[in-house]
């Protein structure tokens, strides 16, 4: 349920308050009488990142698909770089 801030028109007091999104307004001040304007402030709730929830806080399993998937991508990167080693010694030979 959202919540909603209020301010008194007469006595300057603030408040929050959760309501339904389907409730009506507030319209008097319960300390004074006064009347109640609805506020506009900033949400705590952001997101932030290249993605949200899947790659940001991968389950156990997630994290180790993805470990699994770097180790075989370094495994395969090394040996590639140790065939060309190995194929840099070689000459060619004319027949």
């Amino acid at each position: 349920m959202p919540v909603y801030e209020y301010e008194c028109t007469k006595c300057n007091k603030q408040f929050e308050i959760m309501q339904k999104i389907s409730d009506d307004p507030l319209t008097r001040c319960r300390e004074c009488g006064g009347n109640l304007k609805k506020l506009i402030t900033n949400t705590s709730f952001v997101l932030k990142g290249s993605g949200w929830y899947v790659t940001d806080y991968p389950s156990a399993e997630r994290k180790k698909a993805i470990e699994a998937k770097k180790s075989k991508t370094e495994t395969k990167d090394k040996g590639k770089a140790a065939d060309k080693k190995k194929d840099s010694g070689k000459k060619a030979v004319n027949q």
